[in-house]
């Protein structure tokens, strides 16, 4: 099974591709064509032309979470594949998402769905919300809601769902990562892993049961954690075995720094316009 990755959409690119803080990744394989994440805007749709990718072979689409920096390019997609497609997402991706500009500083502001789910369904998008594991296709799987296992993972302080109009703290229940269930390993698609990355993969392994993990690739949000946590979480991935390590978007400079002492050739940053092609025939970095 070969597995070809393409990153439409991240806060930094490669030289001639547009980027945009958020996320958007193209997984092809002989069995299906998933889109992951959209953006925030018209980044996807964009580097998918420079690509030559052909959005309209999408067979379905996965939101790892109601984040408009995941979900702002949904309509510029669907503008572009042109016929009814399944997304599958958690319920909680409606919810009204809140944040700091810059955490405990000035005025929160609006940071979920930028779109009303009538607009992207005339679009033709056809939801499919449920908080428990979806089969996308042969070898293809949702996390469904991950649970907070370890007891270092924690979401940031500063996000906020507006339930009946009190601003209440956001517990990220819609955090969903995609797995791919290859011969060679667990390939692991993070979108943030606000709910941590190393409870997203026990969650992958426990979905599909499967404790080999070859990669994980994508967010991580360790941007405002500190160096314990790194450890922590750099420990916990080595003694599950991860093979390869391939970061990104919420990551941050220093965790990334870190990330890829303890990782060395096994470790790889993603940014728009990397096009990966597992499993590598050489280290990555």
């Amino acid at each position: 099974m070969e597995i070809k990755i393409t990153t439409l959409a991240e806060n930094t690119a490669d030289v001639g591709f547009l980027a945009e803080w958020g996320l958007s990744m193209y997984i092809e394989t002989d069995g299906a064509n998933i889109l992951f994440d959209t953006g925030a805007g018209i980044a996807a749709v964009h580097n998918a032309q420079l690509f030559g990718l052909d959005l309209t072979k999408v067979d379905k689409i996965v939101l790892s979470h109601g984040h408009y920096d995941h979900t702002g390019g949904l309509r510029e997609v669907l503008m572009m594949i042109k016929k009814p497609v399944e997304v599958i997402a958690h319920p909680d991706i409606w919810s009204l998402k809140y944040g700091w500009l810059r955490q405990g500083m000035g005025k929160e502001r609006y940071s979920g769905m930028p779109f009303q789910r009538e607009l992207l369904e005339n679009l033709g998008a056809r939801f499919t919300l449920t908080d428990k594991p979806v089969r996308l296709a042969d070898h293809f799987f949702t996390t469904g809601e991950i649970p907070m296992l370890t007891n270092y993972e924690e979401i940031d302080s500063g996000m906020f769902d507006k339930k009946t109009g009190e601003m209440l703290p956001d517990e990220l229940k819609d955090d969903l990562a995609l797995v791919i269930d290859a011969e060679f390993g667990l390939v692991v698609i993070l979108g943030c892993a606000h709910r941590g990355i190393v409870n997203t993969i026990k969650q992958a392994q426990k979905v599909t049961g499967q404790e080999l993990v070859y990669a994980a690739i994508g967010g991580t949000h360790l941007l405002n954690a500190e160096l314990p946590r790194w450890k922590k979480t750099a420990a916990d991935l080595k003694a599950m075995g991860v093979q390869y390590l391939g970061v990104c978007h919420c990551t941050g400079f220093e965790a990334s720094a870190y990330l890829a002492q303890e990782f060395g050739a096994h470790f790889f940053l993603n940014n728009s316009g990397s096009r990966w092609t597992l499993p590598f025939k050489e280290d990555p970095s």
